[in-house]
């Protein structure tokens, strides 16, 4: 899976992205969240307050838990307002 990385979340991670191997066990952007917390101090931080990051599957934005697959593209962005 290709993971990208956005605004804060970029800065915060020190890096644009990463191709992670797709795992049965992160079946989900749940369960991906889940882990990504677990990976270590700037992680947790980053992913802590799920509702300051925003998760785009395959360029689709999505809201709630969602199937992911080997090959898909995972992007986490911060909230974005219009004006």
């Amino acid at each position: 899976m290709k993971i990208l990385y956005f605004a804060w979340l970029k800065t915060k991670l020190q890096m644009n992205g990463e191709t992670l191997p797709w795992a049965a066990e992160r079946p989900d952007t749940d369960s991906l969240v889940t882990w990504m917390q677990e990976r270590g101090p700037a992680f947790a931080e980053v992913f802590s307050d799920r509702d300051v990051v925003r998760i785009a599957v395959n360029q689709e934005y999505i809201i709630g838990n969602t199937p992911i697959s080997e090959g898909d593209e995972i992007a986490f962005f911060p909230p974005v307002t219009g004006g």
